[in-house]
């Protein structure tokens, strides 16, 4: 586990979540040409890697770090790394279902739940908004607003 200050977040260059995003959508694309459950298990892991241990930990985060990110300038700015977990986490969720719905002769739910994991994804690849990421923000302030009332 990488050492963290507690109640310091992490902060993350914001250009390695997009680059997730690009092999992500590509992968979604591919589970939903060839109908693989077991590709979409496999991102699924991926997902879970990235929530449960860290963008860094992920493979994605992996690759951007030791074949992209060296190529690059330095980042403008950083951020948070909470809400692009937060966004992993809700993709896992969509994986499981998805690669559930595909090994379990269910397939219309397996492509339901790679289509929807897949716009969230392009969205996040083409135009930087991270759909998973606004859910994050969207349950702190209603979290905080709860607390106030």
């Amino acid at each position: 586990m990488p050492d963290r200050t507690p109640g310091v977040p992490v902060r993350v260059d914001p250009r390695g979540p997009r680059f997730a995003a690009v092999l992500t959508t590509l992968v979604l694309l591919l589970v939903l040409v060839t109908g693989s459950g077991v590709l979409l298990a496999a991102q699924g892991a991926v997902f879970a890697l990235g929530a449960v241990l860290g963008l860094r930990w992920s493979p994605y985060g992996w690759l951007y770090r030791r074949l992209v990110r060296p190529r690059l300038g330095p980042p403008q700015e950083l951020e948070d790394e909470r809400p692009p977990r937060f966004a992993q986490a809700v993709g896992l969720g969509f994986a499981v279902v998805g690669a559930a719905g595909y090994l379990s002769g269910a397939t219309w739910l397996g492509i339901a739940a790679s289509a929807a994991a897949l716009a969230a994804a392009f969205l996040n690849a083409a135009f930087g908004y991270c759909l998973g990421c606004e859910l994050y923000l969207l349950a702190v302030r209603s979290r905080a607003r709860l607390s106030q009332g």
